[in-house]
């Protein structure tokens, strides 16, 4: 059940400029951006990969380092408040998930900032604006322009690591298999959080460990 009026979460939309293109084409109106919606603590967002699993994944909010070198945080719009509580936030991101699935990512009709836009409307009834998705927009202008773009603007580096985890690729034969019951619990569609290393490749931080562990919590949640 949703919380009572007394406390209504802010609801965050983070976007972030791709690499160094917008320098150039924000003049004209063409600016290229990724976006995640900020709610308690957490930023949730969405990038594609050839598994039949959820694309849909969680960073610290605005750390563009966790999504990888192509990104640079922009600004932050507070799109609204949401009387729904974390755990509800969660259940509905598992939802979400059955639709955002990996392979389902298409730079015109299914991109992070379409992610963006529904997950606003569940908690706050409001889509993103229109400005933020001008790259679908593009992509009908321009014949297979998502060939041509890099593929970490579609797979960010935060969930290209959980993917190599969940789909078996990992170095570490421990994490694989702790990937393996990840996306056992997840052939559910929650919401992915991947490990950050540190500057030598060593363990994950702390910070990363509770965010990994709550969202296995997340994953658990949907699937039942």
């Amino acid at each position: 059940m949703a919380q009572s009026e007394e406390h209504r979460e802010p609801v965050l939309l983070n976007i972030y400029d791709m690499y160094w293109t917008n320098q150039y084409t924000s003049m004209m109106g063409l600016g290229v951006f990724h976006s995640g919606i900020e709610v308690y603590g957490t930023e949730y967002a969405y990038g594609g990969h050839p598994f039949a699993f959820t694309g849909i994944f969680q960073i610290t909010p605005r750390d563009s380092e966790e999504l990888g070198e192509h990104y640079k945080y922009k600004e932050s719009i507070l799109l609204g408040y949401t009387s729904f509580t974390k755990e509800e936030v969660e259940q509905a991101v598992s939802h979400l998930g059955r639709d955002f699935k990996g392979i389902n990512y298409h730079l015109m009709n299914k991109n992070c900032n379409h992610f963006s836009s529904e997950l606003s409307q569940l908690l706050c009834g409001r889509e993103i604006p229109t400005w933020v998705n001008r790259l679908a927009y593009m992509s009908t202008c321009v014949p297979f322009l998502e060939k041509c773009l890099p593929k970490e603007w579609l797979t960010p580096a935060a969930l290209e690591e959980t993917v190599k985890l969940a789909s078996g690729l990992g170095d570490n034969a421990m994490e694989g298999q702790s990937a393996s019951n990840h996306i056992s619990a997840s052939s559910s569609n929650g919401s992915l959080t991947s490990p950050l290393n540190n500057a030598s490749g060593g363990a994950l931080s702390s910070k990363r460990k509770d965010s990994r562990s709550s969202t296995q919590g997340l994953l658990r949640a949907g699937s039942s």
